[in-house]
């Protein structure tokens, strides 16, 4: 399903302002999407629009997946950010339960190996960009840089820094740099980028963390530092806000999608993966005249045979 400019504008961070989070709805979006697909925005049971929206533009994604892999000419790189519990994994599952996994890949990035930190940070990720014809997702990313680093600055020590390099204002700006750097070369090398950031509560998050130990068959999500970093979930909204206002461009915006209710979420990642695809102006690779004679000879020898 393709989301209407309405509502694509109301997500979107815009190139060159502030993301205002503390001003964006972290349960519902202020555009009727719902109508989009024949449910009234007003419906009494809006889980029930955003399931319908999600199964159609599941569908919709398997078939552009398909155009993306037969023009073998670009690649699609998506971004999920968010804190503990914003739905990032379910949201993976969710969405791309429709596309063929030959063409996909997941990567999560956890704290980083020993190699990984005797290299650059952007390193790691650069390995594990999608190939042309694929999707690549990122669970987490190289935001984490100026995100998971900022909060807890001493993690600064392990990593591969010019000396003298001191955590601040001047660090983070420089790190926004070379992130807006890596993301254009990677646009002008045919990679389309689509950067979700998973705008939950801090009362959701709760909730869910609770619901995680309560339930025996999702303990084995829980992790005790989900309780210790939520202690700084203020600290991390405001190098959300820093981050996504510094690197939102035109060339790789945020969307900013309300994660509260997950139904919701999925239904609107999915409607903007497909419709920034559709973007991309996919056509299948042109077929050479050595190639068209190629397959001619195969086929007449397939008709000839005799079994």
């Amino acid at each position: 399903m393709r989301l209407e400019p309405e509502l694509l504008d109301e997500l979107i961070v815009r190139p060159g302002e502030p993301a205002s989070l503390e001003e964006r709805s972290t349960i519902r979006t202020r555009s009727g999407w719902g109508a989009e697909i024949g449910v009234p925005d007003r419906t009494p049971d809006p889980k029930k629009a955003a399931k319908r929206l999600l199964k159609s533009s599941r569908a919709d994604l398997a078939v552009v997946q398909e155009q993306l892999y037969r023009a073998d000419s670009a690649s699609l790189l998506v971004i999920l950010q968010g804190p503990d519990a914003s739905g990032k994994d379910s949201t993976i599952k969710h969405v791309m339960a429709g596309v063929n996994p030959q063409g996909c890949s997941v990567v999560s990035f956890k704290a980083p190996s020993a190699e990984e930190l005797a290299h650059d940070y952007l390193w790691r990720h650069h390995n594990a960009l999608p190939a042309r014809g694929h999707i690549g997702i990122f669970n987490r990313s190289y935001y984490e840089e100026v995100l998971v680093v900022r909060v807890h600055p001493r993690l600064l020590d392990n990593e591969t820094v010019a000396p003298g390099t001191e955590p601040g204002p001047e660090l983070w700006r420089e790190r926004y740099e070379a992130i807006n750097a890596f993301e254009d070369h990677l646009v002008r090398s045919a990679t389309c980028i689509v950067k979700f950031y998973l705008h939950v509560s801090k009362r959701e998050q709760r909730r869910r963390l609770v619901a995680r130990l309560e339930d025996p068959g999702k303990r084995w999500k829980f992790s005790s530092s989900d309780v210790a970093e939520r202690a700084f979930f203020d600290q991390y909204r405001v190098a959300y806000e820093d981050a996504l206002t510094a690197t939102s461009t035109e060339a790789a915006p945020w969307y900013v999608v309300p994660a509260d209710d997950k139904p919701t979420l999925r239904a609107l990642v999915a409607g903007v993966v497909v419709t920034q695809m559709d973007r991309m102006n996919l056509v299948p690779r042109p077929i050479s005249a050595s190639e068209s004679v190629a397959l001619e000879v195969a086929r007449e020898e397939l008709l000839a045979g005799r079994d």
